[in-house]
């Protein structure tokens, strides 16, 4: 992706003829070009000539890359030390919250993610070209990200001088306490932002830039036609996306020409982008005249229905722009071809025995594939087939069997993250090879057969000598998700491993950069929530799905999300995340993400004489679990919950009551005194 499609010096944009410019930014622009955007180009153009010549040493550069969100800043200008990213509304006479806060979502993007960017003053504006003049309010976060300006086509300059001065005098602590800037990242003290100083123009523009998108940021990038290239960080001797995704491709080849059936395994550590692999993959084999015509598939509802939803809805409100016109309905139906529910290609598929059109299908979260037992039940109960006696991965393997020459499956596996009754793990896939496909290639990477995958059954034992091969590239590492602190998902597993040492020792880093603290009160962490959170940055409340008895602390888990809403509404609707009314449990957020989290801790899972006791609440009382299954489910879905937000989390642990037999203060306080041991702060005034 190139970085802008036009760049120069003040000097040089200036002497430049507008029909040149132009010209450049329309070579550069990949897509069709559309006469809304040609026109927005020339009155930028035309607005800049004549306010940059009060500007001497700025630099320009217009249709500067996003990666991460798979856009481009209208603008951007660097003056005297000082970043500003101009987003244009052309025509437009006011300044609306949602360009205020895309304009701002731009800043932190730079900020968090390019290099050149983390230590510089950056100052979002919009400008809505036939507004009056509006007061500026000057002001800075603690990362030094300055307070939207909203400027029009003739204060640019001014605004920008104005803002250029007071950055040398400014105070940075304005908003943002102190506690909070020492978990910025790239940021451990105040002394740390450097004063103002001159900035390179050409090395800013050309800055390593290390993007983390969120899973529908990224989906929305790819469905664009980006590249994972594009859109994703790659750190220098990480094994990283586009390495697996390079991997996988190779062996769909490799079927391709020897009329080969393969099955891949991808591993990954929580957050590490292994659903970011797989839609990478669809949308890269989603080619339907080259025979291919990938699909990724998922058994987790909420996943499919959200980023099915956030596709459509994106190219519906991208079509307004164009003129192109076409309907939500519309949208869903092409959407559905690239991304659909395991359940319903299940379905499809048992109404003949055709081989499908897809001859590459990525099976996201496929540890969560049901047992043949489940899938017996299901089929008995929901479908009226008696005799339906397969597993579900034994089942979609025979589907695929049908071509007559290739297929290839990539199953997606994350460890840790069975969380619901009947799904099978991985031992049920090998057992479907090894007993009914020993023609199929295997391929995997060297952490599948480790524990947290296997819980220790040896499911290479019964594979052909010839069958398997192991590959490092389809393991990932890194974890993507929380880019705050890459130790987050170890921090948590040592928490619930209760190895209190080294939990201690990893927290005492992570804490330098994401923020984990506790509260005993739910309007506590909410106020917590709703300060930390800037721009477009989500934030919402999660807790255990049989956590019944946080209805008095306010949380309903018997009231469903629709997680659609919840995930994609603004803070406005009382559905959405950020409402903090609706409380999305384990199975609404698995595969997906927030900014920000507040984790609602129920007594289902407490601590006595340092052990986990696992609890489930029936009637009136709490019973014990002693299933070894069921425990697994309940520790997991924790494992879910304190792994699902990108920036920072609140951990809200209540009192309880004494007078209350099912919340007595001693279900609680161990967990409290636990994360407390491990050094997490409490936001509690004492």
């Amino acid at each position: 992706m190139q970085r802008a499609y036009y760049s120069a010096t003040q000097s040089e944009f200036l002497a430049a003829d507008p029909d040149f410019i132009l010209g450049s930014l329309t070579r550069n622009h990949p897509f069709s070009l559309e006469d809304l955007q040609r026109n927005a180009w020339i009155s930028q153009i035309e607005i800049l000539q004549s306010q940059l010549l009060t500007l001497p040493d700025s630099f320009v550069a217009f249709e500067y890359a996003i990666p991460r969100m798979g856009k481009r800043v209208d603008v951007v200008i660097i003056h005297s030390g000082v970043v500003f990213v101009l987003e244009f509304k052309a025509g437009e006479k006011k300044h609306t919250q949602h360009a205020l806060v895309q304009a701002l979502d731009y800043a932190l993007d730079l900020k968090n993610f390019h290099e050149k960017s983390h230590n510089v003053p950056i100052v979002p504006m919009v400008i809505a070209t036939e507004s009056a003049s509006v007061e500026m309010a000057l002001g800075n976060y603690a990362d030094n990200v300055c307070f939207p300006v909203k400027a029009n086509k003739s204060n640019i300059a001014a605004c920008i001088l104005t803002i250029s001065d007071s950055q040398h005098t400014l105070c940075t602590t304005q908003n943002y306490s102190h506690t909070h800037l020492e978990h910025m990242r790239h940021v451990e003290s105040l002394e740390q932002i450097n004063p103002i100083d001159s900035i390179d123009p050409v090395a800013w523009c050309n800055s390593i830039y290390k993007p983390t998108p969120t899973i529908i940021e990224a989906a929305q990038a790819l469905y664009k036609g980006h590249s994972v290239k594009q859109i994703s960080r790659s750190d220098s001797g990480a094994i990283n996306l586009e390495k697996t995704s390079a991997a996988v491709s190779e062996i769909i080849e490799y079927s391709k020409k020897h009329s080969r059936k393969s099955i891949c395994f991808i591993t990954g550590v929580p957050g590490a982008g292994i659903t970011l692999a797989g839609l990478t993959l669809a949308n890269e084999r989603h080619n339907t005249d080259e025979g291919e015509h990938a699909v990724f598939l998922s058994g987790n509802g909420p996943l499919v229905e959200v980023l099915q939803e956030a596709l459509a809805r994106n190219e519906v409100d991208e079509s307004k722009a164009t003129k192109s016109g076409i309907t939500k309905k519309q949208a869903l139906s092409k959407v559905k071809s690239f991304i659909q529910n395991i359940h319903h290609f299940r379905d499809d598929n048992l109404q003949s025995d055709i081989a499908p059109i897809e001859k590459v299908t990525i099976f996201d979260e496929a540890q969560r594939a049901w047992t043949a037992e489940q899938a017996s039940s299901f089929m008995a109960r929901k479908k009226g087939i008696a005799n339906f006696t397969m597993s579900e991965p034994e089942f979609l393997i025979s589907v695929l069997d049908r071509h007559q020459d290739w297929a290839t499956i990539v199953c997606l596996i994350g460890g840790g993250q069975e969380i619901n009754t009947g799904e099978a793990g991985l031992p049920e896939w090998f057992s479907a090879i090894s007993t009914k496909y020993p023609h199929w290639d295997v391929y995997a990477s060297g952490s599948l057969s480790e524990k947290e995958y296997t819980n220790g059954e040896d499911i290479y034992g019964s594979l052909g000598s010839n069958q398997l091969t192991v590959k490092e590239e389809l393991h990932l590492a890194v974890s993507l998700r929380s880019f705050r602190s890459e130790l987050l998902s170890e921090f948590i597993g040592s928490v619930l491993n209760l190895d209190k040492p080294k939990a201690t020792e990893l927290f005492s880093t992570v804490q330098k950069t994401y923020p984990i603290v506790l509260t005993r009160s739910l309007q506590q962490a909410k106020k917590w929530l709703r300060t930390q959170a800037r721009g477009g940055e989500q934030y919402g409340i999660t807790a255990y799905s049989g956590a019944l008895r946080l209805k008095p602390e306010g949380i309903h888990i018997k009231s469903k999300i629709d997680p659609k809403n919840w995930f994609l509404n603004e803070s406005n609707d009382v559905r959405s995340s950020m409402f903090l009314e609706d409380v999305a449990t384990e199975f609404d957020i698995q595969g997906l993400e927030l900014d920000w989290t507040c984790v609602a801790w129920d007594p289902s899972l407490r601590i006595d004489h340092e052990e986990w006791e696992y609890k489930t609440f029936r009637g009136t009382k709490w019973q014990n679990i002693n299933d070894v299954v069921r425990r697994r489910y309940l520790l997991n879905a924790y494992r879910v919950l304190l792994t699902r937000a990108r920036q920072g989390m609140v951990i809200c642990i209540p009192h309880g009551d004494q007078q209350d037999q099912t919340r007595l203060p001693e279900f609680y306080t161990p967990i409290y005194e636990l994360f407390s041991a491990c050094g997490v702060p409490s936001i509690d005034v004492e």
